[in-house]
């Protein structure tokens, strides 16, 4: 995804702790399975050594974009990593969630050689926005709004879906989702996302 800094995307809300917990342990366990070294995925991932292990103790918030650099240089995806596959329960994990009362629900994934498709539910409310992507194409990131109206600000300008209405997000690029008039906006979105062989980092973030 261009890729940003090994920064946290600006957004409001992060992160819920036993998810970074969760995928530290398994970040490290998967890395020495491959007999990687910390260095070593750090370069593969274009992610910074520091980070890479901070993220492993499960002392850095980072954001879905790094992750999903990190599981490509471990050949495998965010959701892989953290355990949401086709078989999962219907909740989902909570991945992102803010004290507003924002969050961010990864429902579901299914893998194929060449492609991760993860399902996503969503609720923004207030003020609060969730900024993502940054950088190479990608078959797309679909939304369906069952609740209020979403924004999308991306490179191709910003689009407005109404409730019971759908939209795709097709352009690389950084992309910011927000509640129409600071209101409160629940929606389901579905990323189709490319999978790179191991150490060929380059997938696009939620």
């Amino acid at each position: 995804m261009e890729r940003p800094s090994d920064q946290e995307a600006p957004m409001s809300g992060g992160m819920r702790p036993a998810v970074v917990e969760r995928l530290g342990e398994r970040i490290r366990a998967a890395r020495q399975e491959l007999d990687l070294s910390v260095g070593a995925l750090a370069e593969a991932s274009e992610v910074s050594r520091r980070m890479l292990t901070q993220i492993e103790l499960g002392q850095a918030n980072p954001s879905v974009a790094i992750l999903d650099r990190i599981a490509a240089g471990l050949g495998t995806t965010f959701a892989a990593l953290i355990g949401v596959g086709a078989d999962d329960a219907p909740d989902g994990v909570e991945i992102w969630s803010t004290d507003s009362g924002s969050w961010a629900v990864l429902l579901g994934a299914v893998d194929t050689d060449a492609l991760s498709v993860e399902t996503w539910k969503w609720k923004l409310v207030g003020e609060d926005c969730y900024e993502g992507g940054s950088g190479i194409a990608l078959p797309g990131i679909m939304h369906h709004v069952i609740e209020g109206a979403l924004e999308i600000d991306d490179a191709d300008g910003l689009q407005v879906i109404e409730s019971g209405g759908s939209a795709r997000i097709a352009s690389p690029g950084p992309y910011r989702y927000r509640a129409r008039d600071a209101q409160a906006a629940v929606f389901f979105s579905v990323a189709l996302l490319p999978r790179p062989g191991r150490g060929r980092a380059g997938v696009e973030a939620r």
